[in-house]
């Protein structure tokens, strides 16, 4: 393992240039999303983020507390394995693949494999003790073994407070060039400075907002896409229905309910609990302190209005 590999030692990089480097190609966590297997990016937000379209993402809890408890993992799957493993201070280079790199956890000791350390929530226990993991992982780890050429990929798992899973996934030459060929395919639209076709999801249209936040004011043909048009107001009237039918069967639940709080069928369990929420009275804080500006408390955002109608 990393015997062909390029090493770009990254300890005395700054923030900025680590992000310019990671820009540069495809990483293991940008896997799943350009073959469609992740619910947070696609390839049009990977696109994106690759063309320097879109602000650097604000670190969350859960991405702080993955980083932060990434050497308790590594430990804990040390202890349950018997093997050693070691960190890899830079990111990593296949010739074979130009336009890929790999940012690995953690390498094993004297075998040819290495090792992804997760940290997830409770809400995902169920499918970890089913002996399943979500495509994604098993995206980066795959990603990985073709960047390294290692023979498989051990992934350690951590379910905040609940338990600890442990999964070994060998290593699938059809898998690899399955993935590097669909990475390859996303690349050229990177150099090409031409996006993706849009997918249908709620990051890309994120992204379509941040991209072209400002309106010109200008305007211009869409004849070709009347079709399409209908085809939107279509699914507008599905949609409308299917909520009206949704919130019909919740209606019947709640006055079946009644004071009731828990309802038991054969498969499911209804609940319907009373739930307290405070919020500040703006309004009402500023008419009772009138000399107190409030200006520098308001967040101001902007945002395109979409709206289609018929002419």
């Amino acid at each position: 393992m990393l015997k062909n590999v390029v090493k770009i030692p990254i300890q005395d990089y700054s923030r900025e240039e680590w992000l310019e480097l990671r820009r540069g190609s495809v990483g293991g966590s940008d896997a799943a999303g350009i073959v469609g297997l992740s619910k947070w990016a696609g390839a049009y937000s990977i696109w994106a983020d690759k063309m320097g379209l879109l602000p650097e993402r604000e670190q969350t809890e859960a991405m702080r507390q993955g980083t932060d408890l990434e050497e308790y993992v590594a430990r804990r799957w040390k202890e349950e394995s018997g093997k050693k493993v070691r960190s890899v201070r830079a990111v990593l280079m296949n010739p074979e693949y130009p336009f890929a790199h790999a940012n690995i956890d953690r390498y094993v000791v004297g075998e040819d494999s290495g090792l992804e350390c997760k940290t997830t929530s409770m809400l995902n226990l169920k499918t970890f003790e089913q002996g399943d993991y979500p495509a994604q992982y098993y995206c980066q780890c795959v990603h990985y073994m073709a960047v390294t050429g290692a023979k498989r990929w051990y992934l350690a798992v951590l379910v905040l407070g609940k338990d600890f899973f442990m999964f070994t996934i060998e290593r699938d030459e059809n898998e690899i060039k399955a993935l590097m060929k669909r990475e390859r395919e996303f690349w050229r639209y990177v150099e090409s400075g031409e996006p993706p076709p849009v997918d249908g999801m709620g990051i890309t249209t994120e992204v379509l907002q941040e991209i072209y936040s400002e309106g010109s004011g200008g305007e211009i043909e869409l004849f070709g896409r009347d079709k399409l048009i209908g085809e939107y107001y279509r699914h507008r009237e599905i949609r409308d229905s299917a909520e009206s039918e949704m919130e019909f069967i919740k209606q019947t639940l709640m006055a079946d309910l009644g004071e009731n709080e828990t309802g038991l069928s054969n498969s499911y369990r209804v609940t319907w609990t009373p739930q307290n929420r405070r919020t500040f009275d703006v309004k009402r804080f500023g008419q009772e302190n009138p000399d107190i500006d409030l200006e520098g408390y308001y967040r101001t955002s902007s945002s395109r209005v979409f709206r289609i109608k018929e002419i």
